[in-house]
């Protein structure tokens, strides 16, 4: 797909990774429509083009999120992209309580199906889309203290596939993105000895950058012959 003149809207884009992709997008000549749990500040407004848009809400509030993009749809006529971004971590043993484990499927999981449910929609209508789903390297792998973590990212890996199949013959592709060790301010206060161990096992001996992550991004939104896949960003941490 072209990316020039395009409606792209990203989750979680007030800052991390989906921030990075929304500029990305920017600078190739999409119109952004920005997300957060409270919308995008003046001030982050004006580091876009003029037209970019800001919605609110948390995704794992079905209702209330699509209702925002009810409203969203009063505004633009269609969204060509969608790049669900939006997630949160809360690492515990495998002995969390159900909400603990809940928490996380809720925001990551079940939220990235409510945002895309009436956009998907909205695609077959027009014939026309591309859907990216952020996942993780961990939904690919597991990882210690991170079961909830994991099986949410993991269910986006069968979401993003069943959706690519649904999707195909109305003109809609469906990949997914697994990030690893993305260098972030959540990364930053980890103690130094953890960091080297996390280092020791990446290949490439690196943390990424969010930039990596959003040119990926691009590449599966321009690529016409790319769908149900997932596209690993990890520093061959997964190998």
């Amino acid at each position: 797909m072209e990316i020039k003149g395009k409606t792209v809207l990203v989750t979680g884009s007030v800052r991390g990774i989906g921030l990075a992709i929304a500029k990305a997008f920017d600078a190739a000549g999409a119109r952004v429509i920005l997300h957060g749990r409270s919308g995008a500040t003046p001030e982050l407004l004006q580091e876009f083009k003029p037209g970019t848009l800001s919605i609110a809400g948390d995704i794992a509030d079905a209702v209330g999120i699509q209702a925002s993009i009810a409203e969203l749809f009063e505004e633009v006529d269609q969204i060509d992209i969608l790049i669900n971004n939006a997630g949160i971590t809360n690492d515990k043993p495998a002995t969390m309580s159900p909400a603990d484990f809940a928490s996380v499927v809720n925001v990551n999981l079940n939220g990235t199906f409510n945002v895309t449910q009436p956009i998907f929609k909205q695609m077959r209508k027009k014939k026309q889309g591309v859907i990216i789903n952020l996942s993780s390297v961990i939904g690919l792998m597991g990882n210690i203290g991170q079961a909830n973590y994991a099986a949410s990212k993991a269910g986006i890996l069968g979401l993003t596939k069943s959706l690519a199949r649904e999707g195909a013959t109305k003109g809609i592709r469906v990949n997914a993105i697994a990030p690893g060790m993305i260098q972030s301010d959540m990364t930053d206060v980890l103690p130094e000895a953890q960091k080297e161990m996390i280092l020791n096992n990446i290949p490439l001996k690196r943390y990424g950058v969010a930039e990596e992550i959003a040119s990926t991004a691009l590449f599966l939104t321009q690529n016409d012959y790319i769908t149900g896949q997932t596209i690993t960003v990890d520093g061959g941490l997964y190998i």
